[in-house]
């Protein structure tokens, strides 16, 4: 196993290190930076801004999952929804007994509160995850038409099972007192909440990064995809990794169903397969699997939402699809596309 694990360290070494495409890069500054004669005064354009930003954050969460999912194991969940619904849907239920620390003025009770919350909604994802892996895609690897409507079915079927379990009416999911109210920045109120879907979206892509480029866990998984037959060859038990990835993937599509539930401030059965819509213009934007363009897509998304619905709100409802047509005609495989798609 160590000569194995040697050779295929050597094999990493040498490949050849990709240069950065900058470009998509300079998109988010541009977009936000063209927008602020339109909005006029500084403090709105900065509210808007953070806004959009954590708009996008939030999406980004909610589609890591998918675009992980996706991009390391081809496969098209059309179902992703499902685990989002049931991540809010567990973390409101959590929250809800726990609202006496939740409302209470000290940030160590709203830690108390959200953290076993946010914990719970990953861990039903995740299981979730484990049984839609082995019953609905598991079968059809491989099988593109098969898998989305495989998984189109799972995701109603799910929906009709969360309505049985919480009922069909929407459930309150606020954030604990820390998280409400705003700061002010010179004229410009930003909320507190936004600011928190920042810094835990910044620090989940952070993660996954770091995970997928600078491990030994995330070379032997894209080398699987790669070359699957080699890496079982070398002794490692690929198909564990494989479900190792859908579980993560649908835990991280918890999180972003727990946040985004707190950023509605609730919770309803189809709210997945309505995040679902946007999930999938962020991952066509950002180049079906690439981890790095889902990020930026979804930061696109968030700012560009925002200032249309401020600008001109009957276009706000097409902005997330006009978006998506300008950056396909300028890069048809997206921002930063896939190599072997």
């Amino acid at each position: 196993m160590n000569a194995s694990t040697g050779a295929a360290d050597r094999e990493a070494a040498a490949l050849p290190a990709q240069r950065l495409d900058v470009a998509p890069l300079l998109v988010i500054p541009v977009v936000a930076l063209l927008a602020a004669p339109w909005i006029g005064s500084v403090s709105s354009w900065l509210t808007l801004t953070v806004a959009g930003l954590a708009m996008g954050m939030i999406i980004f969460i909610a589609a890591s999952g998918l675009t992980l999912i996706f991009g390391l194991m081809d496969v098209l969940n059309f179902g992703h929804g499902v685990f989002i619904s049931l991540g809010g849907f567990v973390a409101a239920a959590v929250l809800a007994p726990l609202q006496s620390w939740s409302g209470a003025p000290s940030v160590l009770l709203n830690i108390a509160a959200l953290v076993p919350a946010i914990g719970a909604g990953m861990l039903a994802a995740g299981a979730l995850g484990v049984v839609f892996e082995r019953l609905l895609i598991r079968p059809v690897y491989g099988q593109h038409l098969k898998q989305i409507l495989i998984t189109m079915g799972g995701m109603v079927i799910g929906q009709e099972l969360i309505k049985l379990v919480w009922g069909p009416d929407q459930l309150p999911l606020e954030p604990p007192l820390a998280l409400r109210g705003a700061v002010l920045l010179g004229d410009a109120a930003i909320e507190k909440y936004r600011l928190f879907a920042l810094v835990v979206g910044l620090g989940v892509f952070a993660a996954l990064f770091a995970t997928l480029h600078r491990t030994k866990l995330g070379l032997l998984v894209r080398a699987g995809v790669q070359d699957r037959e080699m890496v079982e060859s070398l002794g490692y038990a690929i198909r564990r990794l494989f479900v190792g990835v859908f579980v993560a993937g649908s835990a991280l599509g918890g999180l972003g169903g727990v946040l985004w539930g707190l950023y509605q401030q609730n919770v309803s059965a189809q709210m997945g397969a309505q995040l679902n819509v946007l999930i999938f213009i962020v991952i066509i934007i950002g180049g079906l699997g690439s981890t790095t363009g889902s990020f930026i897509g979804a930061l696109l998304v968030g700012l560009v939402a925002n200032y249309t619905g401020f600008l001109v709100p009957k276009l706000a409802l097409f902005s997330n699809i006009l978006l998506m047509l300008v950056i396909l005609m300028w890069r048809p495989r997206g921002l930063y596309p896939v190599a072997r798609r």
